[in-house]
């Protein structure tokens, strides 16, 4: 179980949170998240990209020159991977790096990365009402206010998206925003602050409980 400070938009601390999620064991913990996070970055990986072998080169049909008798070396083909324009050896082909993962460890890995950045979670009430229209200005001062430095990358954990904390955000560089019922481990791990609300805590608990 995780115990957070709930803070104000000024940074007074007004409340208690608690977060309790199921994780996976200590001795397995490095170990499923790790697999997790490979699965997510390989996954993203399109596997296009494609390069021709000697046969789909095109051109190439006829002997360059008679086998002997010119003082060259043999060569059967101007498409032979040793010309310049020639096929590719062993070059790459459209290939599937998709890695599958059960969902429920999918989840638990999740659960578990979550939990072990408790230490860098900051939960905050609901801070919509104060940005009655898009103020990055504000919003990066309520930051400040609630102990982010400026150069940290935050991952902000909303409930819903509203639209003027979006366009608030959205030109601040170190903030990443998504909502509560859309995480993922590489966010969780890349940031070195999470920021959620106390609507957005309640969400993850309903939806990532066990």
């Amino acid at each position: 179980m995780v115990n957070c400070t709930v803070r104000n938009w000024q940074g007074e601390q007004i409340a208690e949170a608690t977060l309790e999620l199921k994780v996976a064991k200590e001795e397995n913990a490095s170990h499923i998240v790790h697999r997790a996070l490979v699965r997510q970055t390989t996954n993203q990986r399109q596997g296009t990209v494609s390069t021709k072998t000697r046969s789909e080169v095109r051109g190439g049909g006829r002997k360059p020159w008679r086998q002997k008798g010119t003082g060259r070396a043999r060569a059967g083909s101007i498409r032979s991977p040793l010309w310049r324009g020639g096929g590719v050896i062993f070059g790459p082909k459209p290939r599937d790096f998709n890695i599958d993962m059960n969902r429920k460890e999918r989840r638990l890995a999740l659960r578990t990365a979550l939990v072990s950045r408790s230490e860098d979670l900051i939960v905050v009430e609901d801070f919509a009402p104060n940005l009655s229209q898009p103020k990055t200005k504000e919003l990066v001062a309520a930051l400040g206010r609630w102990g982010i430095a400026k150069e940290a990358k935050v991952l902000m954990i909303l409930a819903e998206k509203d639209e003027n904390i979006y366009r608030s955000a959205r030109n601040v560089p170190t903030i990443k925003m998504i909502r509560a019922d859309g995480l993922n481990i590489f966010e969780i791990l890349n940031a070195d602050k999470i920021l959620t609300t106390q609507a957005a805590l309640a969400k993850i608990q309903e939806v990532y409980s066990a």
